[in-house]
């Protein structure tokens, strides 16, 4: 349930004795979660409150006021930044209210965070290394969730299953992230403690430096690229640059090469994991406002590409498949192919020029009289050489009665062969086969010259 500033700032001075409310404003948080207001006692001193609104987000202020007791002191002097601690709580119902000891400065929106520039960035960075070289004891005495690097890329493979139930993520956008939960070489890092919950609304800013990191909800043994999934949607890529550069600088590990495209996949996921939530819940609103943005997410990364991901490129997928192509038809006698025209052979080719026998008009001699013999060249001619004399061209000179559209072109003709010579000057192919009853004569295929 949902609490006004001024409920809060009844509750906390139930909370804490002798704090006397003078004045009370709302506070940023997580909506969904917590109701959170600034409260301002009597001697001008600040206080911040947070309320859960279900008993889920209440069990994580519980956790958080173990996070907040494992800092001893020793720690708390090695941090570069404040961390609050609980003045006191109230408990409503199933609900208890958390009241903590208000650190200067104040939150600020990204865009304004950006606009700060100055040493705003370099200290982030330097904040999130102090979170991340915290010593790991203090997370396993408070019994927290600790994961190896293995275990982590299992746990998301498993919460992208669950969240591809529900059917309501494009499916680009899951073929996106499993490829690259596949890729095992992004996933080799050194686990760390994590904040879990790092954004700008946690981040305390005095002076252009971060004096206090709050919202412990969330700590844990798992992937640093989780704290930096937040930088992802800063529109001044040079921010991001020098909040990782001043990082590198202050943490103890080595430099991991696939942190940012990690911290892509883990804002990206995030809206996922929205999904997850508001179907679990049953609310239509949280429902509506994650598909909405997870269409908007596919249609960025359609047109703009996104974010590299993978060390791999993701593959295409394959189209779907099409009605059959059909045969193709076979070539016809004199049609012209559309790919390799009939009256232009290539040049490498040896066109050799064959006699074909077209029946002749009816007016035609009949079939008594012996063939015409324009083309053939018998034994004797051959041994003459009468033809070779004849202009080279193999052919007799045409005589001066004959048309002239019947008169061929300079080509070489192929000789007969002797079975052709007995069957009386009939082609031997089955196309060219002559009637009996009708006087044929040869006609040669003319080989195109080589430069036409």
């Amino acid at each position: 349930m949902r609490k006004t500033p001024m409920e809060l700032a009844a509750m906390a001075s139930a909370a804490v004795p002798g704090l006397a409310p003078a004045g009370v404003s709302g506070a940023p948080d997580d909506a969904a979660d917590f109701t959170s207001a600034v409260v301002i006692d009597d001697a001008g001193k600040q206080w911040r409150v947070r309320s859960p609104r279900h008993p889920e987000a209440s069990m994580r202020l519980e956790t958080e006021l173990l996070v907040l007791r494992s800092f001893s002191p020793g720690i708390r002097a090695e941090l570069p930044f404040q961390v609050p601690s609980v003045a006191g709580t109230v408990q409503q119902g199933e609900l208890r209210t958390f009241v903590y000891n208000h650190v200067p400065g104040a939150t600020l929106e990204l865009e304004t965070l950006v606009a700060e520039g100055g040493r705003v960035p370099t200290e982030i960075g330097r904040a999130m290394a102090g979170i991340h070289d915290l010593p790991q004891a203090m997370v396993d005495r408070a019994d927290l969730p600790s994961y190896t690097a293995d275990e982590f890329r299992q746990r998301r493979l498993n919460e992208l299953d669950q969240a591809a139930t529900t059917g309501k993520i494009p499916p680009a956008l899951l073929r996106r992230w499993e490829h690259a939960l596949e890729d095992v070489t992004l996933w080799k890092f050194n686990p760390s403690v994590v904040h879990g919950d790092l954004h700008e609304d946690n981040l305390v800013i005095w002076d252009g430096a971060v004096s206090a990191v709050t919202g412990w909800t969330d700590l844990r043994i798992g992937d640093p690229a989780d704290d930096f999934a937040w930088l992802i949607a800063v529109h001044e890529q040079s921010f991001a640059d020098v909040v990782l550069e001043s990082y590198n600088k202050y943490r103890k590990e080595p430099v991991d090469p696939h942190l940012m495209r990690r911290a892509a996949l883990a804002a990206e996921f995030a809206l996922a994991q929205w999904l997850v939530r508001g179907v679990a819940a049953e609310d239509a609103a949280m429902i509506a406002e994650a598909e909405e943005m997870l269409q908007e997410l596919e249609s960025d990364i359609r047109e703009y590409g996104g974010q590299e991901l993978s060390s791999e490129k993701l593959p295409v997928p394959a189209a779907p498949a099409g009605p059959p192509a059909a045969p193709p038809e076979p070539e016809r006698a004199g049609t012209q192919s559309a790919e390799r025209p009939v009256a232009a052979p290539l040049i490498s080719e040896r066109v050799t020029a064959e006699p074909i026998l077209p029946a002749v008009p009816s007016k035609t001699p009949t079939a008594d009289a012996g063939p015409v013999n324009d083309t053939d060249t018998g034994p004797d001619d051959k041994e003459s050489g009468t033809d070779k004399d004849a202009g080279g061209s193999g052919l007799n000179p045409p005589k001066e009665d004959e048309p002239t559209a019947d008169r061929p072109g300079s080509a070489e003709a192929k000789p007969k062969t002797p079975a052709e010579k007995t069957d009386g000057g009939a082609s031997g192919t089955e196309t060219a086969a002559a009637d009996d009853s009708l006087t044929t004569t040869a006609i040669p295929i003319i080989e195109p010259r080589s430069g036409s």
